[in-house]
């Protein structure tokens, strides 16, 4: 008898506000430098930096009145996709990125704080154990 693997999971730190923008928001597209081949469940962590550059994005205005929280999980979405720029994907898609698509985005009432990573990183089982009980209540 064999006995089910768990489904993978992993986790990406962005910047605030974009983290919100995909938890709280309509942010579907991360843009990337690089590629990945991972597909599946990903949660999204607001790392502790924000990004000055998101005060002149149009997108972002609506997020930047309300809490920022960092150095947390704030919520998760399935990435699905992961394509070069194709020039034709979304409002939130950079140029000359690589362009990761996310469904099924659900948002945590709340934060789960935890530190980051660089990169797509994995989550610890005790992390996972504490999103999931967030996710519950």
């Amino acid at each position: 008898m064999t006995t089910a693997k768990p489904a993978e999971v992993r986790a990406l730190t962005l910047w605030q506000p974009w983290a919100s923008c995909i938890a709280y928001g309509t942010k579907r597209i991360e843009n990337r430098r690089w590629a990945t081949d991972y597909r599946g469940w990903l949660l999204i962590h607001a790392g502790t930096t924000t990004d000055p550059a998101a005060k002149y994005a149009v997108m972002a205005r609506p997020f930047l009145h309300r809490p920022q929280p960092t150095g947390a999980i704030l919520g998760w979405a399935r990435l699905d996709d992961c394509h070069s720029d194709d020039g034709m994907c979304t409002l939130w898609s950079a140029p000359g990125q690589w362009h990761w698509h996310l469904t099924d985005v659900r948002r945590l009432a709340q934060p789960v704080a935890c530190p980051g990573a660089r990169g797509l990183w994995t989550p610890a089982p005790a992390l996972l154990d504490l999103v999931r009980e967030a996710a519950r209540a």
